[in-house]
């Protein structure tokens, strides 16, 4: 499990595709703390470290996961977010997040609003129905409250330090983001279908 609260930005320093693909990312943390078998968000999406190094790790990539995220556009030199998985004792300052993407969503529009950047983003049909103003969703891994929904559409601010620490300042109009909805959204919707 995951907050959503970033806390490096990795660098993709190499990519080999044999079966899955393997992906070796640069990182700010300390990887002697760092088991085999641990998870790390990388972009939203939960992998596994299969191989660590002085100031890096590997992990494996699977077909699904690239079907179901953005990862298969990564390229060398590409700015990752990186969250480690939450230990007992973690303050959660985001919202639980599984690191399980649900789908794409595609950035539609960009604009300042005061000293934040507004981001108006179009979810998938079947996702955007668990999507609801003033709920959570995390996206490329970062936790971020939704202002508002319309359709399959829906707003976030992004504020500077949120634009420093992440690499939502790489993003564009037209990108696809890994969009996780949140659990208890998912859960509610079930239970409404259910009664």
């Amino acid at each position: 499990m995951f907050t959503g609260i970033i806390t490096d930005i990795g660098r993709v320093a190499k990519l080999t595709q044999a079966g899955d693909l393997r992906v070796r990312m640069g990182t700010g943390y300390d990887t002697g703390g760092i088991d085999i078998g641990a998870s790390i968000a990388c972009d939203g999406v939960c992998l596994t470290v299969v191989e660590t190094g002085a100031d890096w790790f590997d992990v494996d990539v699977s077909g699904e996961t690239l079907s179901k995220s953005n990862l298969g556009r990564w390229a060398q030199g590409a700015r990752v977010n990186l969250e480690r998985a939450l230990k007992v004792g973690d303050e959660l300052g985001g919202h639980i997040v599984s690191g399980h993407v649900d789908g794409l969503a595609r950035v539609v529009a960009i604009a300042p609003e005061g000293d934040s950047t507004r981001l108006t983003l179009t979810a998938p049909p079947e996702l955007a129905r668990f999507i609801a103003s003033k709920g959570s969703v995390a996206l490329n891994g970062a936790s971020l409250t939704v202002n508002d929904v319309t359709g399959c559409e829906f707003g976030i601010n992004l504020i500077p330090h949120t634009m420093q620490v992440t690499t939502w300042g790489d993003v564009g109009v037209g990108d696809a983001v890994n969009l996780e909805i949140d659990t208890l959204a998912r859960y509610v919707a079930r239970l409404a279908e259910a009664g």
